[in-house]
């Protein structure tokens, strides 16, 4: 649960108590629990019903789990080697390799946040993570050329910050947002696009 947010205007706690750490515990994840998130993010929008996306996934412990994080980038695979599953997410291009679907990655965006609420509620933490290799993903997972890799995801409990290297302990805490006037605007755009700090 997070302390150190507060919205400014009232939404779902869970907004503000999902967050996404790097310590996880050495407790396993279940196949169950598992098919139940990816089950939360089967039921993500899309446009047109389309329903881009595909995950690809490994449980510690087992050889799937060794690939995908074979696959992430040293930083990452450093924190995550210790999650209790690992998700790499694609989405499709074009069904029939003409027509592109143009919210694909919008769509799978949608279904990652359903997968980090699930797992939030299950009492697990997903971290989203852009830090893979793009170019070897695609081989080592045999994708077919209308599925674009998207993100990596490490999902288990949560575990003590301590476990991590000194650096990554001071970043062990939830982050803040933008204020909602530097992301919103009425319509035309005004002002600067600002830069999280």
């Amino acid at each position: 649960m997070s302390s150190t947010r507060t919205s400014e205007y009232p939404i779902d706690k869970q907004f503000l108590d999902r967050w996404s750490p790097r310590a996880f515990s050495d407790r396993p994840v279940t196949h169950e629990q598992l098919l139940t998130i990816f089950e939360a993010a089967r039921w993500a929008p899309s446009g047109s019903n389309l329903q881009p996306w595909r995950f690809f996934y490994g449980v510690r412990g087992e050889p799937e789990f060794d690939t995908l994080l074979s696959l992430l980038v040293p930083f990452n695979e450093g924190w995550a080697k210790n999650s209790g599953a690992l998700v790499i997410i694609t989405s499709v291009t074009s069904y029939d390799g003409t027509r592109p679907l143009n919210t694909h990655s919008f769509d799978t965006g949608s279904a990652f946040m359903s997968l980090a609420l699930q797992a939030h509620n299950l009492g697990l933490i997903a971290h989203g993570m852009a830090g893979i290799d793009y170019e070897k993903t695609p081989v080592v997972l045999g994708l077919p050329e209308n599925l674009k890799v998207e993100a990596a995801v490490a999902i288990g409990y949560q575990g003590d910050a301590s476990t991590l290297p000194e650096a990554l302990q001071k970043r062990e805490v939830p982050s803040q947002r933008l204020p909602l006037s530097d992301i919103i605007y009425k319509g035309r755009f005004t002002g600067e696009i600002k830069t999280p700090t």
